[in-house]
Parts: structure tokens; sequence; C-alpha cells
């Protein structure tokens, strides 16, 4: 496969799961924010969504100090000016898939070319709590229709490797910021950890990624931040934990080293990562500190998406 046809699928797959992530991000963000004031008044959970997505400079270079909700919706979900809004993500997605069409199936692109054109009927004008709503569920009925499309339709070749490849380094992003903001930022000075509001984030963090009925499956008590925190990041048997993303990453590289007939530093990286995460216990991880922990895999992470780039994609 061509170097850039390889960069376009696994490009392609991270920018759909990047919409989702932001979706999902906007959804809780937006429940948070209706919070009755009993559960602990105002929070800065807005301010937490820029955060989490990784725009809170730019927007700040735009917008200034206003970070209400009809800015930052704008921001996520609209505005050009935001690389990584989910009008661009959509766009650069299908951008990225018009020049590998030939690598996709005909229901992988028709979900992405449907997407865009269902995209256009969206505005931000006057856009109320209920049509944002529903704009977030069609973001997120895409990436899982994309996403299944791929995954029951794709022949198990270098495409298809390289483009769940793309999707796991994402997502495993995303996962871990979401972790990382809620425990530093979204719970307001005045609020006692293991209080109603507290609880309550908690419980819309999972929602976010569709983990609050697995986590009581799992552990079959109250929401708890470590508990939480093992099922996002040990816990494999939850598919958008981090153990999880890094099982399959290490899976496809693999795959791609045997189809090439060499392994290379990217395989390395993703074996030493899973090691480090099998290795961890949550007691360790919380004694020296989830943002340290935090940061440091969203470090290696990005580390491992520039050396499968260099490794392949250049």
């Amino acid at each position: 496969m061509l170097s850039r046809t390889a960069d376009n699928l696994y490009w392609l797959s991270r920018y759909m799961e990047r919409a989702d992530c932001l979706a999902r991000i906007l959804d809780v963000t937006q429940r948070l924010a209706q919070l009755p004031a009993a559960y602990g008044g105002s929070t800065n959970e807005w301010r937490s969504a820029l955060l989490t997505a990784g725009c809170a400079d730019l927007f700040k270079q735009v917008h200034g100090e206003e970070t209400n909700e009809q800015n930052v919706v704008n921001f996520l979900a609209f505005a050009p000016e935001n690389p990584s809004s989910i009008r661009n993500c959509f766009e650069i997605a299908r951008t990225n898939a018009r020049s590998v069409r030939t690598a996709l199936t005909m229901e992988m692109w028709e979900t992405i070319n449907s997407a865009w054109l269902e995209l256009k009927r969206y505005s931000t004008k006057n856009m109320t709590r209920e049509e944002l709503a529903r704009f977030l569920s069609f973001v997120k009925e895409t990436s899982l229709r994309f996403d299944g499309a791929a995954y029951r339709t794709m022949l198990r070749n270098d495409a298809f490797w390289f483009s769940r490849v793309g999707m796991y380094v994402e997502r495993a992003d995303n996962t871990a910021r979401i972790l990382d903001v809620k425990y530093h930022v979204l719970l307001p000075d005045s609020e006692h950890i293991g209080g109603p509001l507290d609880y309550f984030q908690w419980a819309s963090i999972l929602r976010s990624v569709s983990a609050l009925t697995s986590f009581h499956w799992v552990y079959r008590e109250s929401v708890k931040p470590w508990l939480v925190a093992d099922l996002l990041i040990l816990n494999a048997q939850m598919p958008r934990s981090l153990t999880s993303c890094y099982q399959n990453i290490t899976r496809y590289l693999d795959d791609i080293a045997a189809y090439y007939g060499r392994q290379g530093s990217a395989q390395r990286l993703a074996r030493s990562t899973l090691t480090k995460l099998g290795n961890s216990r949550m007691e360790d991880i919380f004694q020296t500190g989830l943002h340290e922990f935090i940061d440091s895999f969203v470090f290696e992470n990005n580390r491992l998406g520039s050396t499968v780039t260099e490794q392949y994609l250049l």
C-alpha cells in the first residue's frame, strides 16, 4: 500500500472518532450545565469541555474569556476556525475518504458522504437545546455506522489495520483527557469529593463514554472515582479503556508488521505502553497521582502516533 493511502485511512478513522468524542463531550457538558442549584451551584463545566477537547488556548484567541454555552457549542461543533470542530472533522474525514475511495467499501463511503450532506442542514443560529441534542445524536450515530461498516465489510488487510490503529490511538487519547479534566477541573473548590455533585459528575462522565451500565455490571456498587478510573484505565473488558485500546493497537500493529515482514519502533512502543498498563494498579496510580499518570500516558500516546507516521505514513 502507498504511504499516502495508509495515511488517509489512518486519519479518516481518527477524525471520525474525534467527531464522536466531541459530540459526547458536548452532550455530557450540557447535562452538567443543567444541574439544579441543590447539587452544588455553579461549576466551570463549559471551560472543562474546552480543556477536554484540547482547544482552550485557541478558543481564548477567538472569544477571549467569554466561556459560555453558546460560544463553546459553536466553537466545538461548527466553528471553521477550530480545526477540530465536528464540522471540520467530518469535512477532513470526507476529503480523506474521497482520496482513498477505492480502498473503502460502499457502505463506508455512503455513511461519510450522507453525513456530510446531512451536516449542512444544521446551523448554529438560534439552535435550541433540543436541536443540539438531535445534532449530537446524529454525530454519534454516524460514528457508530461508520465503525460498524468498517468492521463488518472491510477485508482484513493493511487498509483495515491502519484504519483500526488510527481509531484506537484517537480513542485512547480522548478517554485519558476526559478522565483528567474531570479529576482536576470540573469539581468546584467548594465541593467535597464524594458529595452529590461529585457523584453526578462521575456518573455523567460514564454516560459520556457509554459506560454507566457496564460500570454497574462490573462493580455492583455506587459510583466512586477510583472505580471509574479503574474501569476506564485498566479494565480490558471496557472497549474504551486505555488497556483495551492498547491491546487492539498492539494487535493491529503486529498484523501490519507480519504483513510487511518487519517489526519497528511503533510495535515496540505499543507493547511497552501495554505492559506498563498491565503492571499498573489503581492504588499505585492514585498514590502517585492520577493527573501525572494520565499526562505520561497522553505523551506516550502522542509519541506512538508520531512514530506510526514516521514508520509507515511518510
